[in-house]
């Protein structure tokens, strides 16, 4: 994967270093450790330079980024994706259900990242699968994938720093309470490595706030909002239990399948910054048809 970038230096950045430069536009150490190693990797005014140089103003920054890895481990598999964007950048992804992101021990095919190495295999492009906001493999909706180390490294610290805002929509038991926050730390249960439970001694922090949108009282749910302030293993799904009110269909917090064959969890809704534009950018996905059908005015 190889990027070009092209920056015409202002009054701000006068008198100051390349490395300077490239640390305000949020450039990770990782991404500039690797134009440095790349041959004419930094040009100023269109030679080769090196980031301790100080710049004038009007002068042309020219950087190549060049990544020839890739994850040799993923197998590229043909997966029907839904990509809803796309630039030289990022991807944007409405994930299907049943579909996990990574291979693992489990399942080997039919991921998010065995689709997208076909898919850029088929381009002749090496590619290096780097997912931002990773979901449950039952949960649907939208994800972010970086094309490159450095929109994957600016878009992760968004992530760390609270910056992604993300709304999921879910399908709950019982009758929620109009809104709310959730403020109980999470951590692993002491005799599974992928149940996750409420620990207030030894638990990370996590918040997640709700507001309920529907109730179908014959059912006896509700359609709720959420929104994450934090972003830890099973979030939603154990602080909805921790309440009283479980998703529906979650084989692990609460096994009803009355309604739905799996966790009615949707990523409904993505707003971030561009890691190179900068530019705001905000994506929405419907709730899909296996949960619009129990409520389906919305």
């Amino acid at each position: 994967m190889e990027r070009r970038l092209i920056y015409f230096i202002t009054d701000e950045f006068h008198n100051k270093t390349i490395e300077q430069f490239l640390k305000a536009q949020e450039f990770p150490h990782q991404a500039i450790v690797q134009l440095k190693k790349t041959q004419e990797g930094i040009c100023r005014n269109g030679i080769w330079a090196y980031v301790n140089e100080k710049l004038s103003t009007n002068d042309r920054l020219e950087l190549t980024l060049i990544e020839d890895e890739k994850n040799c481990s993923i197998e590229p598999i043909y997966v029907p994706l839904s990509i809803i964007y796309e630039d030289e950048d990022l991807l944007v992804i409405d994930k299907g259900a049943n579909m996990p992101i990574h291979p693992s021990m489990n399942h080997h095919e039919g991921t998010l990242a065995n689709g997208l190495m076909f898919y850029f295999k088929e381009k002749n492009q090496n590619f290096t699968f780097r997912c931002i906001n990773r979901l449950d493999r039952d949960t649907s909706g939208l994800t972010i994938v970086a094309k490159h180390l450095l929109s994957g490294g600016i878009l992760s610290r968004q992530v760390s720093s609270h910056e992604i805002k993300r709304t999921y929509r879910a399908i709950c038991h019982g009758y929620v309470d109009d809104n709310g926050t959730i403020n109980a730390p999470i951590a692993r249960t002491n005799d599974s490595t992928i149940e996750r439970c409420i620990n207030f001694e030894i638990g990370e922090p996590a918040i997640t706030h709700y507001k309920r949108i529907a109730f179908d009282q014959e059912k006896e749910l509700s359609l709720v909002e959420l929104h994450l302030e934090t972003g830890r293993t099973h979030q939603i799904r154990v602080h909805m239990k921790h309440i009283g009110h479980p998703i529906i269909g979650d084989f692990l917090y609460h096994p009803d399948y009355r309604f739905c064959n799996r966790q009615a969890l949707h990523s409904a809704s993505l707003t971030f910054k561009h890691p190179i534009t900068k530019k705001e950018m905000h994506f929405a996905s419907p709730l899909p048809e296996d949960l619009k059908c129990i409520f389906k005015d919305f």
